[in-house]
């Protein structure tokens, strides 16, 4: 069986934050294990965690902030058999994605702030282009 571009994108965004998760579970367990802290130490949003850790704590909780946004686009195409519309930039949304995430685990440099403003931007001129067009507005 042949997966479409669209739902090649719906599971490669939900692997990317899974994979992102699976990175903090290990670096928080290491941190644990080696005793350089306490199991229940760990602030929510990685602020007590030296900077990757931080902005990988961060970059994983943009991945979930969007994917109900990019999830729920590729599911009704899929289930509408519209993915004449979502096919074409499927794996482009995805590598924005992709791109964002790791622009903010390399730094927070103004330069790598800009190039993750990049990502998110068509990230998310290709939502609202998909929205216009399986709304039948364009």
């Amino acid at each position: 069986m042949s997966l479409s571009p669209s739902a090649i994108a719906l599971l490669g965004l939900v692997a990317w934050a899974l994979l992102l998760a699976l990175l903090i579970v290990n670096q928080r367990g290491l941190l644990v294990l080696t005793g350089k802290m306490a199991v229940n130490a760990f602030a929510p949003d990685g602020s007590n965690l030296p900077g990757f850790g931080q902005r990988l704590a961060r970059a994983h909780a943009n991945c979930l902030e969007n994917l109900p946004l990019q999830a729920a686009v590729l599911l009704y195409a899929l289930h509408a058999g519209q993915t004449a519309i979502t096919d074409p930039l499927a794996c482009t949304l995805l590598g924005a994605r992709l791109f964002q995430s790791l622009a903010h685990l390399i730094s927070t440099s103004p330069l790598f702030v800009w190039l993750r403003f990049a990502g998110f931007f068509v990230q998310v001129a290709i939502l609202a282009w998909w929205l216009l067009r399986l709304s039948g507005l364009v």
